[in-house]
């Protein structure tokens, strides 16, 4: 039996998770067993919680409960918590998600341990090194025995970045391995639309039409913390909403809500619906009925892309360039008139949605791969 711990610690990680724990129970049950180690970095009960509820995601085995706090201090704390884990289990792997201080911690305590890190979302960059993200993704790959990418242009940054000549060497005598897997959201999004349309109201309860209107999200420090970006970001919002007379629903962040309250919070239109943090049903439908959806999460970028919407991207770069190279993505940063060209752009011009992100079976290749290898 393969010992396998799971790290996760912010909600999109949750959400990866759930594709796996779903593969391991359905398929390979009599061969892994999976533990669940939550590290407390999102801690809300809508940013945690309720999607284990909604996801069926087994509860947590271990809870660091780390919390908030500067980088330094809450990656500390969660290597220490971590590390303890790993030595008190005998695990064979530990299992990291994208490119949080979760998965930096994760990687780091295993390494030191010489324990097999398998990296899903590896190879993603937006070069953007001002990124704690980036950082994150980059030490994380750089420790991984198996690299799992979502895409081909994610491998293709390995192949850039010489991990296919790599002479890297781990403590079982392995070489790296990189491998295209597909992208574990695709199977969540595929697996998870139709219980949406069954067990979500949201779309009664705030009095919505399907495809008349946008679902917008801000959750990025580098937006939320500058007052100025937070200000253009929301000027275009109202403006949009104003010209175009469609509503803006846009589920908030705890820490966007905080600094929104401080500042320009009289100056949004009545067409900008605000509302709590949307559960995971409730994320999925708004996604599934909206017109085009404007957000700096790169979660929801590409879960705009599986639902075949357009999305304006609020954000100087991203790392699922294939959306933007397709056309179904604007790069429109903190800008005023780029936002507001951004929507003209994306729904005055016809879109394609090729199939990019695997076939909705990326968690049984990573679990075979894993198994092969180990």
């Amino acid at each position: 039996m393969l010992k396998l711990l799971t790290v996760i610690g912010a909600r999109p990680q949750i959400i990866k998770a759930a594709a796996i724990s779903r593969a391991i129970s359905n398929a390979f049950s009599s061969t892994i067993q999976e533990s669940i180690l939550h590290t407390g970095q999102h801690y809300d009960a809508n940013m945690s919680q309720v999607f284990f509820d909604q996801l069926g995601i087994p509860q947590p085995h271990f809870n660091l409960g780390v919390g908030s706090g500067a980088h330094g201090v809450q990656t500390a704390k969660m290597i220490s918590g971590i590390e303890e884990v790993l030595l008190q289990g005998h695990f064979d792997g530990i299992i990291l998600y994208g490119d949080t201080n979760s998965t930096l911690a994760g990687a780091v305590a295993a390494s030191k341990l010489h324990i097999p890190v398998y990296h899903i979302e590896a190879g993603l960059r937006s070069f953007n090194m001002a990124m704690p993200e980036e950082v994150n993704r980059i030490v994380c790959d750089q420790l991984s025995s198996i690299c799992f990418a979502p895409t081909q242009t994610a491998v293709e940054n390995l192949r850039h970045e010489g991990f296919f000549d790599s002479q890297a060497t781990f403590a079982d005598g392995r070489h790296r391995l990189v491998c295209n897997c597909g992208d574990v959201m695709y199977d969540n999004s595929i697996y998870f639309a139709s219980l949406a349309q069954q067990h979500s109201t949201i779309l009664q309860d705030l009095d919505i039409q399907p495809n008349n209107y946008i679902l917008a999200t801000v959750h990025r420090d580098n937006n939320t913390d500058n007052p100025e970006r937070l200000q253009a970001i929301f000027h275009a919002l109202s403006d949009i909403a104003e010209q175009e007379h469609i509503t803006v629903v846009l589920p908030l962040h705890p820490r966007t809500k905080k600094i929104l309250e401080q500042h320009h919070s009289t100056q949004l239109t009545h067409h900008i619906r605000i509302i709590p943090p949307a559960s995971f049903f409730d994320i999925n439908m708004l996604e599934q009925h909206a017109k085009i959806v404007m957000t700096d999460s790169g979660g929801v970028q590409k879960e705009a892309f599986f639902f075949e919407k357009p999305c304006v991207i609020l954000r100087p770069e991203t790392e699922w360039v294939e959306i933007v190279n397709h056309g179904a993505g604007f790069i429109a940063d903190a800008d005023y008139q780029r936002i507001i060209d951004g929507y003209h752009t994306l729904i005055d011009h016809p879109v394609r949605f090729p199939h990019l992100f695997g076939d909705a079976h990326a968690a049984e290749k990573i679990l075979e791969t894993i198994i092969k290898n180990s």
